[in-house]
This record gives C-alpha cells, structure tokens and sequence, in this order.
C-alpha cells in the first residue's frame, strides 16, 4: 500500500515539474536575453548544429525571438514544394541564417557560402537518395549561390 501511495505521489510531482516546464519553454519567450556572444554561437548551434527537423522544432518554438529573426518567404521566387517535394523546411532555415548572419554583422562571403552549403546538404536530407530530388536541389542550390547575395 505504502509503495503504491508513494508511486502516485512521485507521479503527481513529476507531471507538475512536467507542465511547469512546458509552461516556462512553451514559446521561448520567459529566456533572458543573449549576450552578443551566446547569440552568435546560438545562431550557429541552429544553423550547423540541428539536424533539420530538430531546427524545425525549435523554428516552432521561436526562443529568443526578440533577438533572433524567424521570419521567412519559405523559398523565395521559387516553388516550395517542386515536383512535390517538400523543400519548406530547408528555405527556412536558409534564410534563418542569412537574416541573422545579416543582423548579426556576420554576412561575409566565407559565410554565406557556408549557409548556402547548409542549404543544400538540408535539400539532400529531404531527397533522400532520390536522384530527380537532389537535380532539382542543385539547382536550387545554384540558384542561391548566383542570386543570394542579392
């Protein structure tokens, strides 16, 4: 009796901690601000660190969304999902990082290669081994790398 009383207990305290937790981290927004140093490695950690689903989550959650930009045109003036395949979550995070590397001051020519080759190992991801796919991602990727700076 005394170990049942005890388990429900631990239970109870355990979904409080739980929904406490969900209620502090839902939207991102009870974080204080970044010194300008964590936001740059934080920048990074979301950029080059995440898989593409994991960005995406946090893409949902918006933490620190008075310093970092989250919005974004999907894919710009192309189609975001060409021939069906879903290349959303890609040109997300690729202007994820040109707009903050932007805001940042960090927009070189170093760097935004590296965001462009994030962009396409991100095209990759969604095509899988699919060889029409990982076409039409380079030349969304070419397209990038000729126009992005624009």
């Amino acid at each position: 009796m005394a170990t049942s009383t005890l388990r429900r207990a631990a239970q109870g305290a355990l979904a409080t901690i739980t929904a406490a937790t969900a209620i502090v981290l839902g939207a991102g927004t009870a974080s204080a601000d970044l010194s300008p140093s964590q936001l740059r490695s934080t920048t990074d950690n979301y950029l080059f660190s995440q898989s593409l689903g994991q960005f995406g989550s946090t893409r949902a959650a918006r933490p620190y969304a008075s310093q970092l930009d989250w919005s974004s045109d999907a894919c710009s003036n192309s189609p975001d999902n060409p021939f069906g395949f879903n290349f959303t979550p890609a040109c997300h995070r690729h202007d994820f990082g040109y707009r903050n590397y932007k805001r940042q001051g960090r927009f070189t020519e170093s760097n935004r290669l590296s965001i462009d080759n994030r962009f396409k190992s991100d095209l990759y991801t969604v095509c899988g081994t699919h060889w029409g796919c990982r076409r039409t991602a380079d030349v969304y990727y070419a397209a990038v790398r000729q126009f992005g700076n624009s």
